[in-house]
């Protein structure tokens, strides 16, 4: 099943957190300091959480921000019009998920962040990944399926940038757009989530944005 419908502009993400959860409670303590519009206070994890509860918040809420972002030029990534997942003639992406994919294959913008959201929505979904009950503990490699995670979403960010900035600019919505990634740049970096050279497509956006 496509993770995407057909001129599908805005998926509803199937991934919330349980009320009542403290990953429930993070979340509006995380949406409450987003509202003072300080983003590099808003990514420190607040005094005496645990980190893992924190990463599992944020990470389930960049994936439904990023869910809304390319929900919304869709119809203009097509495998005509990017019939290869990039991001600029220097960066090139093969989807491998070591399940259905063993090996990188090339394959169109869409299906890559297809293949790509689909994936991400299973970890979410996956109880002994980011487990919902309370006092369930994380897993030993929560962190680094944490970072991997957050590595192929800053891909769609990227490609969005490279290749469908102007869309954004045209919907008036690159506001938004420039929001969401500079709050995502602050949390990977505060965390240090992302190698330096997985950031190299948008190095310079990066470094402007570290630098504010």
């Amino acid at each position: 099943m496509s993770f995407f419908g057909l001129n599908n502009k805005t998926f509803k993400p199937k991934r919330h957190i349980p009320e009542g959860s403290k990953q429930a409670e993070l979340k509006k303590f995380a949406e409450a300091t987003l509202g003072t519009g300080n983003l590099k206070l808003a990514v420190q994890l607040p005094q005496g959480e645990d980190v893992n509860e924190w990463l599992a918040v944020n990470t389930v809420d960049f994936f439904n921000q990023i869910n809304l972002l390319y929900g919304t030029i869709t119809e203009f990534c097509t495998p005509q019009e990017c019939p290869v997942m990039s991001a600029g003639p220097k960066y090139e992406y093969h989807w491998c998920d070591g399940v259905q994919f063993k090996k990188p294959v090339k394959v169109s913008a869409p299906e890559y962040v297809d293949y790509l959201m689909t994936w991400v929505q299973s970890q979410l979904d996956d109880e002994t990944i980011f487990p919902s009950k309370i006092g369930v503990p994380f897993a030993r490699n929560f962190q680094s399926t944490i970072k991997t995670i957050v590595k192929r979403l800053f891909r769609v960010y990227a490609h969005i940038y490279h290749s469908h900035f102007n869309k954004f600019l045209e919907l008036k919505a690159d506001a938004h757009l420039n929001t969401s990634f500079k709050h995502f740049v602050y949390f990977v970096n505060e965390f240090s989530l992302i190698d330096k050279k997985e950031l190299a497509p948008l190095d310079d956006l990066v470094k402007t944005l570290l630098a504010q």
